[in-house]
């Protein structure tokens, strides 16, 4: 008898939290996927996988991707959900779960309250009802999300304070969700950092200053009340200038709320930056930290930048860390444009990096990535002699590294004219820790992936 390495995975938007029934809170899912379980199998080991407060439109869930990780590497061949909303919210990737990916991974699928059991459909296509009911989980979704954020909308235009986190110095006041009063502990260093910005000190000055004198940081707050926990990139959490100018330039601190600064275009897209004129601002929402007139001697000092010159990101902006403080570098435009650690600074670590060439970066992993693709390809050409017989498998792997060949292609040996391109990076490469131009470690994704 087959031994099961089973996943049980629970999930919880705030959308579910909203409008959820007992039924489908966390322990309810877990105390039914795991009766099921004991109920229905023998001989397995058991994994619990949750994700609570994350929506099931996209697959960007923590716990999700640990799970999905746990089957790349063939540590699972059973899931067990509570129903295939939990799962995913969009039929069209669950439909490639349940029909491509799952059976290729040799995983079996069970949606309990579905009545689904994927071993019930080896070598076809599940009914059509599955299908209909993953249509009309993927139009419920966008239906309860636009309610959802139209009633944010009405919060806002009434002035309410709807955000789920306090900004630093503030908390929720406990008999009104929606207002805020002062955190004393924090506002102190609020009141701090003011203070010192209007004595001259820069905001890296204030941010090492800080680090030396060893002052907590916003997160550690949060984390010391309970409010989040979290674990530094590096040995410690460390105060940075951005993280000061943040505190700075933020109206909260003078009793104005401002909302609507971005506008997201659909659901689980980008957002974008308004025109300062649609803001909504709430003025003497709160009780004020900080005097208006040192506000705005603070703003006058710092000379805030009106209408700045767009520059498309660089491609690699977002993938290299610093191998000393696990921060991301920042670019630096110019004639000879570099990365850097803007932490090293602030942060008082002296291995921090200073400058790298970003010419010399690009140019390494384009190499890094010609030679990876080139060994990928070879592995893929050996799968599919293997599976030569298998026409339908092959197909269905098809889908899967179709792009891999494309990117191959663009990228073969000899093409002078090869760019990087935040696609290819984002496909291909998970983080690159950069230590210095001699020492630098690509984390790279799987090429055929399951998510």
């Amino acid at each position: 008898m087959e031994r099961y390495q089973i996943a049980i995975y629970t999930r919880l938007s705030k959308e579910d939290d909203k409008y959820k029934e007992e039924s489908n809170s966390i322990t309810m899912q877990k105390i039914l996927l795991q009766r099921y379980v004991a109920e229905n199998f023998s001989d397995y080991d058991l994994l619990e996988f949750c994700d609570d407060g994350y929506t099931g439109t996209n697959f960007e869930r923590p716990g999700m991707q640990e799970m999905l990780e746990l089957v790349r590497d063939s540590k699972i061949n059973c899931i067990v959900v509570k129903d295939f909303s939990r799962f995913a919210r969009d039929y069209i990737e669950l439909g490639s779960y349940l029909e491509q990916i799952f059976p290729f991974m040799g995983v079996r699928f069970i949606s309990v309250n579905d009545n689904y059991d994927s071993k019930n459909y080896q070598g076809s296509i599940a009914d059509i009802d599955v299908n209909f009911k993953n249509l009309l989980y993927d139009l419920y979704s966008k239906d309860l999300s636009q309610k959802v954020r139209s009633s944010l909308a009405a919060r806002k235009e009434k002035g309410q304070y709807v955000s789920g986190n306090c900004p630093f110095g503030y908390e929720k006041a406990s008999e009104d969700r929606h207002a805020l009063v002062i955190a004393e502990d924090e506002a102190e260093v609020v009141r701090r950092i003011f203070s010192l910005t209007v004595e001259g000190y820069t905001s890296v000055e204030i941010a090492r200053l800080f680090n030396e004198t060893q002052i907590k940081t916003p997160i550690e707050f949060k984390i010391e009340k309970g409010k989040t926990s979290r674990e530094p990139k590096g040995d410690r959490f460390m105060w940075s200038s951005s993280t000061i100018c943040q505190i700075l330039r933020n109206e909260i601190y003078i009793g104005n709320i401002v909302q609507k600064k971005y506008t997201k275009d659909f659901v689980d897209g980008k957002n974008h930056l308004n025109p300062r004129e649609n803001w909504l601002v709430t003025y003497n929402h709160h009780e004020p930290i900080i005097e208006k007139h040192i506000f705005e001697q603070v703003q006058e000092g710092r000379g805030l930048k009106r209408n700045p010159q767009y520059h498309p990101a660089h491609p690699l902006v977002g993938k290299l860390i610093c191998g000393c403080c696990k921060k991301n570098l920042r670019y630096r435009r110019g004639l000879n444009p570099y990365f850097t650690c803007h932490n090293r600074y602030s942060n008082m670590l002296e291995h921090c990096i200073e400058n790298v060439n970003a010419m010399f970066l690009e140019q390494y992993v384009l190499f890094m990535m010609q030679d990876k693709l080139q060994a990928d390809n070879i592995m893929v050409k050996s799968v599919e002699k293997e599976l030569a017989d298998l026409n339908e498998t092959v197909q269905q792997m098809e889908a899967a590294y179709v792009k891999m060949e494309c990117d191959r292609d663009a990228l073969s040996v000899g093409n002078e004219f090869a760019v990087l391109s935040k696609e290819m990076l984002d496909h291909y490469i998970e983080k690159i820790i950069v230590y210095d131009e001699q020492n630098i470690e690509i984390c790279w994704k799987e090429k055929i992936r399951v998510a």
